[in-house]
């Protein structure tokens, strides 16, 4: 007699998806497309970020999809009267600019 496969994990499930729109259907929440459309790698980068503050490992399969469906929902609020460069969620929003000067800076020179 053959044993069935194991189910695969919460994570597994989750890391199989291939777009933000499976990972919102997956979750059962709903989404503004325009959101997704204008900010989606800074909404899953978020929700990473939320997720980063919960230890996973603790949690069974229930637990997980309840702290990834919290995590895609908070995300996404945060984008939706928000844009990406005020929510800073990538590090190109975070780093210095490098050898950029303002055009405050700037004195005009006549010779």
């Amino acid at each position: 007699m053959t044993r069935p496969a194991p189910r695969p994990s919460m994570l597994d499930q989750l890391y199989a998806l291939s777009s933000a729109e499976d990972l919102f259907a997956f979750l059962d929440l709903p989404f503004d497309q325009a959101v997704l459309n204008r900010a989606r790698l800074h909404v899953m980068k978020r929700m990473g970020q939320y997720l980063d503050e919960t230890d996973l490992s603790q949690l069974d399969d229930d637990g997980v999809r309840a702290a990834a469906r919290d995590a895609l929902q908070k995300a996404h609020a945060d984008f939706e009267n928000s844009t990406p460069r005020a929510q800073k969620a990538l590090k190109i929003y975070t780093q210095p600019r490098g050898n950029v000067v303002p055009m405050e800076g700037l004195r005009l020179s006549v010779k």
